[in-house]
C-alpha cells in the first residue's frame, strides 16, 4: 500500500515497492515538495505535520519549466510515458526527483478548489467532487502512485488510487481508518488547528527541482490531450438516496447487494429494453493473493422478475420472482467468493491457449461478448470504528470506478490505466 508505484513499460507494466518511506510528496500549484513526516527516529505530530503544510502553501516560488502539468505523463498513454521517461528521466537532477516521488509513502495534492455539498445542496456539487476525485485536472494527481490523497481548499478531502496493486475494498478499509482517527482520536482545538506541539528547528519541506526540455513539454503536452479526452467522455451523477438504506432491505430479509442488482437489471431493461452481460465484482480475498472473481448479475431469475413486473404480473408472483433472482444472486455470490466462479478459469484458460497457440471457438465467442454493465461497489464500514447510529454525519460517501473501457475516435485507451476514488 504504501511506499509503491506503478512503472510504465513499452511491452508491461511493474508495481515497484521499496523500503519503508520517511517522507511523502506533496503538490501544490504545480510545485512537487519533498516532506518529511519523521523527525529524529519519531512520527511528526498533527500539529507539526499542519506546520509544515502552511510552509508550502505560503511559498511563492513558481514551478519550474515543464513542472506544473508534468503528472499529465501518468494519465496518458503508457508506451508514451514510458519511452519519455526512459530518456528525460533516467539521469541527472529529473531521476531524483523523479525517484523522490516514485519511492515516497504516499502522495499528497492541495488542490485549490472548493468541493463537497455546497450551501446550496446542489447535487451537482457532489458530482464535481466525486469527478474531481476520479481525474482532477489530468496533471495535478501523480496516477502511478499507489494512492494519492486529495485536500481542497474548504477542508473536503478524498483518496485516489491506482487499481492494479489492489482492489478498492483494501483502499476504502484505510479511508475508514483515517476518517475515524481524525474525527473521533486526533482531533482539533478550538481554533481549528491540530493539537500537539511544534519542533521549531523542522527543516522545510524540499522544492524538488526539474530541468525539462521542449521536446518532453511537448509529449507532457499530448499525454495531457489524451487524458482531457478521456476525462471529458466521463459523464459523472450521484445520486443520493435518502428514502432508506441496506437496514431496511435487510429487515425485510433481502440481501441489500441482491436488491440493487435487481433493481439496475430493472432499470437497464426499461431503459433499453434489453438484458445485457452484467458485471458485479467479488472479492476472493478468503484466498492468498486473492484479488476478484466476476459475479454475472443477469440471470435467468432476474430477466423472469424484470419481465413479470414490467408484465404487470400480480404483486405475489412479482414477489416470489424477485426472492428467487434475489437467493440466485446469494448464490452466486458466495460461490465467486468461495473460488466457483467461472471467470478467472475462462481467463486462465484463455491464456493457457494463447501459450500452446491453440484456436477455440468457445473460449473466442464467450469472452468476445461484451460487459455493457459493470456495477462494481466500493464497500463502506467494513469494521466498527464508530457509533453509526450516532455519528452518521462521519460516514464516508464512499466511491467508484472510473469505466474500465472507453471508446474515441483517433484515441487509443488500451495502454491507460484504471483508478478509483473515496470520497470523505
Amino acid at each position: 500500500m504504501f511506499d509503491t508505484c506503478r512503472i510504465p513499460g513499452t511491452l508491461t507494466d511493474t508495481v515497484q515497492h521499496w523500503e519503508d518511506s520517511d517522507y511523502i510528496v506533496v503538490y501544490h500549484k504545480g510545485r512537487y515538495y519533498r516532506l518529511r513526516v519523521y523527525q529524529a527516529g519519531r512520527l511528526l505530530s498533527p500539529r507539526e505535520i499542519e506546520f509544515q503544510i502552511q510552509r508550502i502553501l505560503d511559498d511563492t516560488t513558481p514551478p519550474s519549466k515543464g513542472e506544473a502539468k508534468l503528472g499529465a505523463l501518468t494519465a496518458g498513454e503508457r508506451i508514451a510515458w514510458s519511452k519519455a521517461r526512459q530518456k528525460y528521466f533516467s539521469s541527472g537532477v529529473n531521476k531524483r526527483s523523479l525517484d523522490c516521488i516514485e519511492r515516497a509513502a504516499f502522495f499528497v495534492t492541495l488542490d485549490d478548489d472548493e468541493r463537497g455539498m455546497m450551501a446550496d445542496n446542489s447535487p451537482e456539487g457532489l458530482d464535481r467532487y466525486a469527478k474531481s476525485l476520479l481525474h482532477g485536472n489530468c496533471y495535478d494527481r501523480w496516477f502511478d502512485k499507489s494512492f494519492s490523497v486529495v485536500y481542497y481548499k474548504n477542508g473536503k478531502s478524498g483518496i485516489n488510487a491506482e487499481h492494479s496493486w489492489a482492489d478498492a475494498p483494501v483502499v476504502a478499509h484505510l479511508w475508514e481508518y483515517v476518517l475515524t482517527t481524525d474525527s473521533f482520536q486526533l482531533g482539533y482545538n478550538e481554533e481549528g488547528h491540530c493539537k500537539g506541539e511544534v519542533d521549531s528547528s523542522l527543516p522545510r519541506p524540499q522544492k524538488l527541482n526539474w530541468e525539462i526540455p521542449s521536446e518532453c513539454e511537448e509529449q507532457i503536452s499530448r499525454s495531457l490531450e489524451v487524458a482531457q479526452a478521456l476525462a471529458d467522455d466521463v459523464d459523472f451523477h450521484v445520486f443520493s438516496l435518502r428514502d432508506f438504506g441496506k437496514g431496511k432491505i435487510k429487515k425485510c430479509r433481502v440481501s441489500p447487494d441482491a436488491f440493487v442488482q435487481m433493481a439496475l437489471q430493472l432499470a437497464y431493461f426499461r431503459d433499453r429494453g434489453t438484458f445485457c452481460l452484467t458485471y458485479e465484482a467479488s472479492m476472493t480475498r478468503l484466498f492468498r493473493e486473492g484479488r476478484t472473481e466476476t459475479v454475472r448479475s443477469c440471470s435467468n431469475e432476474s430477466s423472469a422478475f424484470v419481465r413479470a413486473l414490467q408484465g404487470g404480473e400480480p404483486a405475489d408472483v412479482c414477489r416470489r420472482l424477485f426472492r428467487a433472482a434475489s437467493e440466485k444472486h446469494q448464490q452466486l455470490y458466495r460461490m465467486a467468493m468461495t473460488g466457483a466462479g467461472i471467470d478467472r478459469h475462462l481467463f486462465c484458460l484463455y491464456l493457457v491457449s494463447k501459450y500452446l497457440g491453440v484456436e477455440s471457438p468457445f473460449l473466442k465467442e464467450v469472452l468476445s461478448e461484451p460487459w455493457r454493465l459493470s456495477t462494481s461497489q466500493t464497500p463502506v464500514q467494513q469494521v466498527e470504528l464508530f457509533d453509526l447510529v450516532n455519528h452518521p454525519e462521519y460516514i464516508s460517501c464512499g466511491g467508484g470506478f472510473g469505466p474500465v473501457s472507453i471508446v474515441l475516435p483517433a484515441v487509443k485507451t488500451e495502454n491507460i490505466s484504471e483508478t478509483h476514488s473515496v470520497c470523505m
